[in-house]
């Protein structure tokens, strides 16, 4: 594998790239039914996967993932497509190639591999070397549908992220992970940003990028980037568009695409290389947070009560990182004693 990817070259030219929104959101917009596997999209109505990554591109996105988070053998089989992996990732590939290619500037293409929704050992029934091969799977899909760089994502299980490296390195692929910090800080498995900063120089492969994506909301997010402290690799912050909050009888979302421009600069100045939006980010959000990081002069470091002030408070009086704050770990003993 030549260190020259499509991402590493990117990241070299600039001190920020602008990665995309939500694909779930749009593809629900575009008629996706609750419970349906939207990979099976890549075959069935490829003109609208088309459009999601062109959407996109067209608001100024430099990096989009595929379609396919859920695109692995374990989640497949819930669809009775467990035989189509390969198939449906190189398709989903292929017209993420097709489209970065249209472009006229340079995009990365990033290969989506989400968790294979099946819980670790010893807690669950799925080993490592199975982890290993269900994302091998995907990755070779991924490969020869074009993709420049596999991109695993909302991983919670350090074990699960160690196995999406080895499969990218199997795969002889640059490789990038970010977990989902939703729990007062950590992942739902007790991993602090502190622990993946420390993870991510151990595992099979050094990621291309790593970081955070989902959680709760933007300042969460922003807490958990500036936690990631230490590490010479390029930091990733996708963020939700704002969290579903229930006030006065009806739920609204605080995610408008003026607090997503506000977040983006934040994470450029919290030390993320590439930016974007996860759950609830539209092209409208994209389009915002493009112009105001071309337009906003880069700041200092902020702290954690700016985040506050300008995003709104955090879900949790801790990310963890002090060692306050529920951890899994304990629990876990707890279920096996």
């Amino acid at each position: 594998m030549g260190t020259t990817n499509a991402l590493t070259r990117l990241l070299a030219e600039r001190d920020w790239i602008l990665a995309d929104g939500a694909t779930g959101t749009q593809l629900f917009n575009m008629g996706l039914s609750a419970g349906d596997a939207p990979e099976l999209w890549n075959a069935d109505h490829p003109e609208r996967i088309h459009k999601l990554y062109s959407d996109a591109v067209n608001a100024g996105s430099d990096l989009f993932l595929t379609n396919t988070f859920g695109g692995n053998a374990s989640r497949m089989k819930l669809h009775d497509s467990q035989d189509r992996v390969f198939e449906l990732n190189r398709l989903g590939a292929e017209i993420g190639r097709e489209v970065a290619d249209a472009s006229g500037r340079t995009i990365v293409v990033a290969g989506s591999m989400g968790p294979t929704g099946d819980i670790m050992v010893p807690m669950g029934t799925l080993t490592y070397e199975t982890a290993v091969e269900m994302f091998h799977e995907q990755a070779e899909g991924l490969k020869a549908g074009g993709a420049d760089v596999l991109w695993s994502e909302t991983i919670s299980a350090p074990e699960e992220l160690k196995a999406a490296s080895e499969a990218a390195k199997l795969a002889d692929m640059p490789w990038c992970g970010t977990m989902s910090f939703d729990t007062a800080g950590r992942t739902m498995m007790g991993v602090t940003s502190a622990d993946l900063t420390k993870l991510v120089g151990r595992l099979p492969q050094t990621p291309v990028a790593f970081g955070a994506n989902c959680g709760v909301g933007s300042s969460d997010q922003l807490r958990t980037v500036l936690g990631f402290k230490g590490t010479d690799i390029p930091i990733a912050s996708k963020g939700n568009a704002g969290i579903p909050k229930y006030q006065e009888g009806s739920i609204l979302y605080d995610g408008t695409p003026e607090l997503m421009a506000e977040y983006a600069c934040l994470a450029r100045d919290a030390g993320a290389a590439i930016i974007g939006g996860c759950c609830g980010t539209t092209p409208v959000h994209l389009r915002a947070m493009r112009t105001a990081l071309e337009t906003r002069p880069r700041g200092e470091r902020p702290t954690l009560e700016q985040v506050s002030q300008k995003l709104g408070g955090f879900s949790s009086e801790s990310d963890g990182t002090d060692g306050a704050g529920p951890a899994a770990r304990v629990t876990r003993r707890r279920a096996r004693a």
